[in-house]
């Protein structure tokens, strides 16, 4: 049997932002009637914190099952600085394997690099599309100018108005770059933000940056804000989670061990009693997070299911337009 493989141009070209957010939307209500299957992501410390291997980067095993298109699969994917910085690649590093649960036939091999920029910006979309309500104007404050910073907005404006973007990065051009970028997207106004305080004068604040400090202040936090910390290290304080009203996640078990939580969590300061809600609760209205006057906390930390369901319809896509390379890897 063949095997589909698929580059990320091709992929570029079958699947949309609008289409990954109704993706993510389905998978997130599967996770919440649990017809999606999702076990915690493996980690291979590649020197990103760990002081052997010197690479200064990681890699993720993400297996699901997708029950709402029947599909499953493997993401395979990473961040890397070091080397791979100096020679100015882009940071995440990726490949999907796609499986036929029935047969257990690979159906495809395609890039996930792109999968997994823009789903993570379709995750905080869809979470705030439970937690916004109806209210279709937001301000955000963007920490981090780089690709994620630019999916985060495309897919929040796909269902917010955004009438002001206050972006920080700690690399000014990089925000300069971002500005021009979106100014097509966003239909408010974008504003550079000199220092990280400035950024936070906002409805919703997304940190997506590779910092290792705790840089987003308690004092910013202010109730009615809702804070999206989604970087692999923790990028606020102890304080912006302990003193937060309520934390929503995508996946307990991944989100207490990687991320914002995970210091707090090993020093067993924050346990699964403390998290309020998943995000495919609130999709399936199991329960609901109230933000008016609150301090909420939402961490999407990133689910090999979000990726399956996405790299299942590029491969329908691809099928049905005789796209793709074949390879027979069993003859």
């Amino acid at each position: 049997m063949e095997t589909m493989l698929l580059s990320q141009r091709e992929i570029q070209s079958l699947v949309t932002m609008k289409d990954i957010i109704e993706c993510v939307d389905k998978t997130f209500h599967g996770m919440g009637d649990g017809t999606v299957v999702n076990p915690t992501k493996v980690n291979l410390d590649l020197g990103e914190t760990a002081p052997f291997p010197p690479y200064d980067g990681f890699m993720n095993a993400m297996p699901a099952y997708v029950g709402w298109n029947d599909s499953a699969g493997i993401k395979w994917a990473g961040g890397f600085l070091g080397e791979r910085k100096k020679q100015g690649l882009p940071y995440v590093t990726s490949l999907i394997l796609l499986l036929d649960p029935k047969l257990g036939h690979f159906r495809a091999v395609m890039d996930g690099a792109y999968i997994t920029n823009m789903r993570t910006g379709a995750q905080t979309a869809v979470a705030l599309k439970y937690l916004h309500g109806e209210r279709k104007t937001l301000r955000l404050g963007l920490y981090g100018a780089g690709m994620q910073g630019h999916t985060q907005t495309m897919a929040l404006s796909e269902l917010f108005d955004l009438s002001e973007v206050r972006v920080y990065d700690v690399n000014a051009s990089a925000s300069e770059r971002y500005a021009d970028d979106m100014k097509n997207v966003v239909k408010g106004r974008i504003h550079i933000a000199k220092n990280p305080e400035e950024a936070a004068e906002a409805d919703v604040c997304v940190c997506v940056t590779q910092s290792k400090e705790e840089f987003f202040r308690h004092e910013w936090f202010r109730p009615g804000m809702i804070l999206f910390p989604m970087g692999s290290y923790q990028e606020c304080t102890d304080e912006c989670i302990v003193n937060a009203h309520s934390i929503i996640v995508d996946h307990i078990g991944q989100t207490l061990h990687r991320g914002a939580l995970a210091k707090l969590a090993d020093a067993g300061a924050i346990t699964e009693k403390n998290i309020s809600a998943t995000i495919g609760e609130l999709a399936v209205g199991r329960k609901s997070i109230p933000v008016s006057g609150k301090r909420v906390l939402c961490i999407p930390i990133g689910t090999g299911a979000m990726d399956i369901s996405v790299a299942a319809l590029a491969w329908e896509r691809a099928s049905a337009r005789e796209m793709g390379g074949k390879y027979v890897f069993v003859e």
